[in-house]
């Protein structure tokens, strides 16, 4: 039998660290082996939701569990390329404002896409476009 979920699309949930310092586990509780900490502002892809618990992804593709009240729904992606540019504008030929580093925590400005461009906020206050396939955590 065919299951009815196969044609469905499902959109994915992100969340973001939201202490200085939150730790990963291999099981939902603060007893089991801790895997790693987070910073804040990372973004996770929630996979399982406990209630306390998420069981989430992060951007190396490790699944661990995390306790809730440490993130937050505010949206955040994560260079992921070696190196990406702010642009000004969604456009390629659009000035450069900053080349941004792997690893560097950026505030999405705007939910909606723009040809593969998303709309970013570095934490300094410099606002422009970032392509999304060199980051991590917008769906």
């Amino acid at each position: 039998m065919m299951s009815l979920l196969t044609n469905q699309a499902f959109a994915l949930e992100f969340k973001t660290v939201a202490v200085p310092k939150a730790v990963l586990y291999d099981a939902p509780s603060a007893a089991a082996k801790k895997v790693r900490l987070l910073s804040q502002y990372y973004p996770v892809e929630v996979i399982v939701n406990l209630g306390d618990w998420l069981k989430v992804r992060d951007a190396r593709g490790s699944i661990n569990w995390i306790e809730a009240k440490h993130l937050s729904v505010k949206r955040m992606v994560m260079v992921t390329a070696n190196s990406a540019e702010l642009r000004q504008s969604a456009d390629a030929a659009s000035p450069v404002l900053a080349t941004l580093e792997k690893d560097v925590a950026l505030e999405v400005a705007e939910e909606q896409l723009h040809n593969g461009w998303l709309k970013v906020k570095h934490r300094d206050g410099l606002t422009g476009y970032v392509l999304i396939s060199s980051t991590w955590g917008f769906s």
